[in-house]
């Protein structure tokens, strides 16, 4: 009978030494818990500000992409509504203020229901993508530029006068059910990309340049061709380089006739960074500006965030990549950079696990 009453004390006991754990440990584990969230936040902070060892905000702020609707040579990501919206807030938190449609068509391929189009044998698309860009440029307080449309026959020829036809349409269209109603449609990409002298070329973007201008009012075009460099090789074939690149001098004589034929209807030359090293880019973009300047034309760099030193075509690129080419152009005094591009190879909702961690590196870099 003692044991039992002595078992119920120590029981009893034990349950209010226990119960008086109870009310400690909450409290213990609270302050633990206060200190381990703000052992986190000193973590998070010290992770949000990077490992990046050069200068900062050193180079040009990339403020305006294309829009690869088409994606004949990079996979179509499918997105609607939604994931558009959402990459163009994306976009605008890194300092995006320009969208440019990059072709209202390739072949038989369109973005919006041309009449005119149709009527020649192109597909009809699911979605507007035209009515849809310009309506979310409108909500997020961008410009937006559009692309002609390139029919292939000039790739198939070599004769950029092929596109003019068909583009005669297409301006006029575009402008009086678009363009005209749309705040955001802020000029016009002519989209035919060459590198060097080529046939046609001056004649297809004076025609084209002047109509657009012309029907709009006045709104501003740009080009983007590429510079002949060791890297412009077809991206069908097997090989990253090439022996026989275009130097500086052949550049700037070719380039200067080419402007000189074109500067009073083209407002600005956005010339692609990709095909050249690393280490030619101060030669290449002194001369770009150089001429520009004489022109009296925008001088624009297209910062290509995607790698051409892979044989995987194409993947995001290398921040370092990316970084130099920005430096150069903020070092040359270019106006403006844009990027091909950014839905594809820096936005974080891309099909690329990689751009999302290229955006990540630009914002610690730019420190946004």
């Amino acid at each position: 009978m003692c044991a039992k009453i002595n078992n119920r004390r120590d029981f009893l006991k034990q349950m209010a030494v226990a119960g008086a754990s109870a009310l400690v440990v909450p409290s213990v584990l609270g302050g633990c818990a206060g200190a381990v969230a703000k052992s986190k936040e000193t973590e998070s902070a010290l992770l949000a500000s990077g490992d990046l060892i050069v200068p900062k905000n050193n180079g040009l702020q990339i403020t305006g992409t294309f829009l690869d609707e088409i994606s004949h040579d990079i996979p179509h990501q499918n997105w609607g509504a939604k994931e558009w919206d959402a990459d163009f807030g994306y976009m605008k938190a890194i300092g995006i203020d320009t969208v440019i449609m990059i072709r209202s068509g390739y072949r038989k391929f369109i973005t919006y229901p041309s009449k005119y189009l149709l009527k020649k044998g192109c597909y009809m698309p699911s979605m507007d993508l035209l009515d849809l860009f310009l309506r979310l440029a409108d909500k997020h307080g961008m410009k937006f530029y559009f692309g002609l449309y390139d029919s292939g026959k000039y790739w198939d020829t070599g004769d950029l006068s092929w596109e003019v036809e068909d583009n005669k349409y297409v301006i006029d269209e575009v402008w009086e059910d678009y363009g005209s109603k749309h705040k955001s449609f802020g000029g016009w990409y002519i989209s035919g990309e060459i590198s060097r002298k080529t046939k046609g070329a001056i004649g297809a973007f004076h025609a084209m340049g002047k109509q657009c201008k012309e029907v709009s009012g006045g709104l501003p075009t740009f080009i983007s061709p590429w510079i002949d460099g060791k890297k412009a090789v077809m991206a069908s074939g097997n090989t990253l380089t090439k022996a026989d690149a275009v130097s500086v001098q052949e550049h700037e004589r070719e380039w200067g006739e080419i402007f000189s034929g074109i500067h009073d209807v083209v407002d600005a030359c956005a010339f692609q960074d990709g095909h050249i090293d690393y280490d030619e880019l101060d030669a290449f973009f002194e001369v770009n500006k150089k001429l520009a300047d004489k022109y009296g034309m925008q001088c624009w760099t297209n910062a290509e965030s995607f790698d051409r030193d892979m044989p995987i075509r194409f993947l995001p690129i290398k921040f370092d990549k990316l970084r130099l080419k920005l430096e150069a152009a903020k070092r040359a005094g270019y106006d403006k950079a844009i990027t091909f591009e950014f839905s594809h190879f820096m936005s974080p909702q891309s099909a690329y696990l990689q751009a999302g961690h290229l955006y990540d590196r630009y914002r610690e870099y730019f420190e946004i």
